[in-house]
């Protein structure tokens, strides 16, 4: 349990750091439920921490339903990374970089925090919860799941704010979903290799 809560602190960082260094300095979203969250707050200026806990509800119900495990862990990221986000908020008052390199650099950051949670089957809650359930059910790569899941949230936040610079938001997808991938396959691959 120790073990869980230092990589779920860890990862939390890089996501909080992400989201408040690189995503909202320029108005993008990101994907899943944060990515919802930062839709409602850039319409109703609504905290970006309770929106996404709140959010999560029914996704938790479902995971206590479908394995217990899966809603602990689930808990436990939720906790700690709505946390880490709401503290790490007066950094989005520091970063002014071109929106190329906030999507390509945030990406990967959040990609890392999400990568390192989901490797150990612990989730940051919302739609990362659903793709661990998912990848599981599907037998598929987490990442794969991810992308699919994230890329609908985009797509809908374009058409909700109607401001084609969210398309850039694609790309942050793309980047924590392969970024993501990449780290949950390392052990398979030291695994493959030995």
């Amino acid at each position: 349990m120790v073990k869980k809560v230092f990589i779920t602190i860890f990862a939390s960082l890089f996501i909080g750091v992400g989201i408040n260094g690189f995503i909202i300095p320029i108005h993008l979203i990101n994907g899943g439920l944060w990515g919802v969250s930062l839709i409602l707050h850039y319409l109703l200026n609504s905290n970006i921490a309770i929106t996404f806990a709140c959010l999560n509800i029914p996704i938790f119900i479902f995971a206590a339903m479908y394995d217990k495990n899966y809603f602990l862990n689930g808990i436990l990221g939720i906790t700690i990374s709505s946390i880490i986000v709401t503290l790490l908020a007066p950094i989005q008052y520091i970063s002014n970089l071109p929106p190329l390199i906030s999507v390509l650099f945030g990406g990967i950051i959040i990609g890392i925090g999400v990568g390192f949670m989901l490797r150990e089957h612990i989730s940051p809650g919302g739609v990362d919860l659903l793709a661990l359930m998912m990848s599981k059910i599907l037998s598929i790569n987490v990442g794969i799941s991810l992308l699919l899941l994230d890329s609908i949230i985009i797509l809908f936040g374009v058409f909700i704010l109607r401001d084609e610079r969210l398309l850039y938001s694609m790309l942050i997808v793309i980047n924590v979903s392969i970024t993501a991938m990449l780290i949950t396959s390392i052990k398979r691959i030291i695994l493959f290799i030995k």
